[in-house]
């Protein structure tokens, strides 16, 4: 039996960074997990005011939180907690509570655990609160006893890790919004945005140099120059445009219209997103994962990446991974094609406009 801290005081509802969703059709129950509404009523909520209320009660709950998730069919926001006062706060701010077995700190722990003891090439891990366990995925190329170590590993950590298997290859997307060039290689713009005042792009950080130049065009004149770049760890870039080239705020939808994109957002598991690139085009999915590590090898490790079931191929790198009128992510790297599907990663928009000091527009 595990005994739990008991919370000091009760959440307040409030506003807060965008953070929390869940896809339609997720079934609640599970042998570690429970709610009891009681009298409380679940409240109806947009996906964005399950996030700002989801936000909030993670800093009100502190470590009796254990992950929020938004249950897209009931427009509800769900809430993990490791006792049932804490479920109480939760069911009197208008959400569902749901008491799981793994704190956030322990789930922290097995991924420090994966990061001292597994870290091989071709694997990645990300906590889902959905199942209130960290998620470990080997690619095709894990195998032997690279793959025998992995699967000791994520057996040694118990109820806190399962093991999935890929048919695909994780690799950085790079071949390659709209499509971005420099010195023959083909990226995908992410962003529009703006820092001290000058007009500016991001993109993914492995598909360039700092002081490289770049066209909307193969072989076409520069229209910018990549001020910053950041990979491996952070995977984002910077680019200063040059000279008159317009750069509206929008996601090229390719099929003659475009998004407006008006901010930036956090993502969390159940979000339906959809992402652009040169590529494959714009292609539709969920949020499956967050802060996941990827070992795409030849020590290149991506850090606090959204994993998601969007598909993604090369030459789509950097490209926009959005949410309506919201800035997500930036496309990393994945596995599998537009054919066969797969996981790709995405570098969280709000991180790298931190980075830079820029902002959307």
């Amino acid at each position: 039996m595990k005994h739990r801290r008991i919370p000091k005081r009760k959440a307040a509802i409030a506003g807060g960074a965008v953070a929390a969703l869940v896809a339609a059709g997720v079934t609640f129950q599970s042998a570690n997990a429970s709610d009891n509404t009681e009298q409380f009523t679940v409240k109806p909520l947009t996906a964005v005011a399950a996030g700002n209320l989801a936000s909030t009660l993670s800093k009100d709950l502190g470590a009796d939180a254990a992950g929020t998730y938004y249950d897209a069919d009931a427009k509800s926001l769900v809430v993990n907690v490791v006792n049932e006062v804490a479920a109480q706060t939760v069911r009197e701010a208008g959400g569902k509570a749901r008491i799981v077995e793994n704190t956030l700190g322990e789930l922290k722990s097995a991924r420090l655990t994966l990061t001292t003891k597994a870290t091989i090439p071709g694997t990645s891990w990300a906590v889902n609160p959905v199942t209130n366990k960290v998620v470990v995925t080997a690619d095709r190329t894990v195998t032997g006893a690279e793959l025998t170590k992995l699967s000791a590993v994520v057996k040694g950590l118990g109820g806190k890790a399962e093991l999935k298997k890929s048919a695909g290859e994780f690799k950085p997307l790079i071949a390659g919004g709209d499509a971005i060039h420099s010195g023959g290689g083909r990226c995908s713009l992410g962003f529009n945005v703006v820092k001290d005042g000058e007009p500016h792009f991001i993109t993914a950080g492995h598909c360039g140099q700092a002081g490289s130049d770049w066209s909307d065009s193969a072989g076409g004149a520069a229209i910018g120059s990549m001020a910053d770049s950041q990979f491996p760890g952070n995977d984002f870039a910077l680019v200063k445009y040059s000279g008159s080239t317009e750069h509206p705020s929008e996601v090229n939808l390719y099929n003659g219209s475009s998004q407006a994109i008006t901010k930036a957002g956090e993502a969390t598991v159940g979000m339906a997103v959809q992402r652009s690139g040169s590529t494959t085009q714009v292609h539709d999915g969920e949020v499956t994962g967050l802060d996941a590590t990827v070992n795409y090898g030849n020590g290149d490790i991506g850090e606090g990446l959204i994993q998601t079931n969007v598909c993604a191929e090369p030459g789509d790198s950097g490209g926009s991974l959005f949410a309506g009128d919201t800035a997500i992510g930036l496309t990393s790297g994945g596995s599998g094609d537009c054919s066969a599907g797969g996981e790709t990663f995405f570098q969280p928009v709000p991180e790298a406009l931190a980075a830079f000091g820029a902002e959307i527009g």
